[in-house]
């Protein structure tokens, strides 16, 4: 079966590309909690996240994705999907799915309070979900170990990574002096994190477990 990680990859990078080239339909896809809220375009609360803003925007969500998703190699198939697989067999790819537009819905809500009267105000972008793939991956290996291309050699426990995280998306949300949908970011995350212990409730015990044993 083709891993599901992929096909949404897949689909983000040739409607992205598609958008880059066609202005028309990016506006189309593009989140407006106006548009939604006063014309009844709930669509693009989905459609907008296969659509970014430039090629480092759609590379940067993509490799994140790919990188926390699913991958092979020689040792086995490892990533969040792979992870959910393995523990509801034949439903882990329907419980990552719905992880993953549970996310961008979610990911949604602090706009639709902030800006659902504001016709000026667009997002588009599948940070949303990615942060909830992110977080849920972080939640179930705290202390696996993440390395940057930026910091090579330079390795940082996931779960530490995530808190600095979360930390940085508060304080740069409350700035709002850029136009990146921090808050976006911060409600993808807590949503992967809520998703994964609701469906699988035995992940909130472990992570206790993982963390006592790091002080002992």
């Amino acid at each position: 079966m083709i891993p599901l990680t992929y096909v949404i990859i897949g689909i983000t990078v040739a409607v992205s590309i598609w958008c880059f080239n066609n202005r028309e339909l990016k506006y189309r896809l593009t989140f407006s909690p106006y548009s939604a809220r006063h014309q009844n375009k709930w669509f693009n609360t989905i459609t907008h996240s296969f659509v970014h803003a430039d090629y480092i925007h759609l590379f940067f969500n993509m490799f994140v994705l790919y990188s926390f998703g699913y991958q092979n190699s020689s040792y086995g198939a490892f990533g969040l999907e792979a992870d959910y697989v393995n523990f509801f067999g034949g439903f882990g790819q329907l419980w990552y799915g719905l992880l993953y537009f549970g996310g961008i819905l979610f990911a949604t809500i602090p706009a639709f309070y902030k800006h659902a009267d504001n016709s000026n105000y667009l997002a588009v972008g599948a940070s949303g979900a990615v942060s909830a793939v992110l977080f849920a991956s972080i939640i179930l290996n705290p202390f696996n170990s993440i390395q940057f291309i930026f910091l090579p050699g330079v390795p940082i426990y996931s779960i530490v990574f995530g808190a600095l995280y979360l930390i940085y998306e508060v304080y740069m949300s409350k700035k709002a002096k850029d136009n990146i949908a921090h808050d976006a970011h911060f409600s993808g995350a807590i949503f992967g994190v809520l998703f994964t212990i609701a469906i699988r409730p035995e992940t909130f015990t472990e992570l206790i477990t993982q963390i006592a044993q790091q002080f002992n």
